[in-house]
């Protein structure tokens, strides 16, 4: 039985009983809400980026769950803040799927199954486009998994690194010589938020598109995950700096892009299944693409 399972059996059952008051009768009033944890499945709206105010509900012990959208612009977003120095967390970097010595691509809800985790995300970008797993696929930045290097830096973009030491930092990949003091590590875009500030080359890049980012607190104690729909017509997609925003605001000092459009995936494991929160769109309105290096979260037994 997958550890979050034994985890959550009990809770489910007890949290149930609390929030729709012990009635079968009430079962379709609370239809909305997770039995686990009083996750509501409703967002929290706001009329502008800049009245965007965190409204995180317990996912876990040391995961938080923020579901929000905005009117202006559309945006429908969904965010995790998870605890660094939690004794109970743990991160998962993976290349993709394995097959032999070589990475083939994946979707992020498979990847959150078959390595028995809480919640995933999309990083690195790659170069083969398809909704078919399975395939041979390269990482377009580096990848660490457990002290171990499976995919080279790429000296244009940026990474977001985890050190044996507990610490985490966002940092150019070209400044990574050695991999000897990380022990996870993941490739993305580039620095999108900088000591607090959105980083320059966010001011003159209006494209929007669906969005993956990750970001990290000031004090380096938290981790933020984010996903942005797009492409849509109930959210039409954010730019770089509107992520940025977005980002500082859930309570991150350094952010980065990583991998978006429509691999854009943020998955996580409800009692009742795996699910991708967002809506990806990778040809079409609901379909999952086929990945590469992804980050995930697991609670440790």
């Amino acid at each position: 039985m997958p550890r979050t399972t034994r985890t959550f059996n009990l809770l489910s059952f007890l949290l149930f009983v609390m929030v729709c008051g012990g009635s079968w009768f009430n079962f379709v009033s609370c239809s909305t809400i997770s039995p686990v944890n009083s996750i509501r499945y409703t967002p929290a709206s706001f009329t502008s980026i800049e009245a965007v105010e965190p409204q995180w509900q317990l996912f876990a012990d040391g995961i938080d769950y923020f579901y929000g959208t905005i009117t202006s612009p559309r945006l429908e977003f969904y965010a995790l803040k998870i605890d660094l120095q939690s004794p109970d967390i743990g991160i998962v970097v993976k290349a993709g799927a394995v097959n032999g010595s070589n990475s083939t691509s994946t979707r992020v809800s498979s990847f959150v199954r078959d390595n028995d985790l809480i919640a995933g995300i999309n990083a690195v970008p790659f170069d083969v486009v398809s909704s078919r797993e399975g395939q041979p696929i390269k990482n377009m930045g580096i990848v660490v998994s457990g002290g171990e290097l499976f995919a080279p830096v790429n000296v244009h973009y940026d990474a977001l690194v985890f050190y044996t030491d507990g610490t985490a930092a966002i940092v150019s990949q070209s400044s990574i010589n050695s991999t000897e003091n990380i022990k996870n590590a993941v490739g993305g875009f580039h620095k999108i938020l900088i000591n607090g500030e959105p980083a320059e080359r966010t001011f003159d890049r209006d494209a929007r598109h669906p969005r993956s980012a990750a970001g990290i607190s000031a004090d380096g104690k938290y981790l933020y995950l984010l996903v942005i729909d797009g492409r849509s017509a109930g959210s039409v997609g954010a730019t770089e700096k509107e992520t940025s925003s977005i980002l500082r605001l859930l309570g991150s000092w350094n952010g980065i892009n990583l991998d978006g459009g429509g691999s854009s995936a943020l998955v996580i494991r409800f009692p009742d299944g795996i699910r991708v929160v967002n809506t990806p769109v990778h040809r079409f309105s609901g379909q999952e693409r086929a990945v590469a290096g992804c980050l995930g979260i697991y609670i440790k037994n």
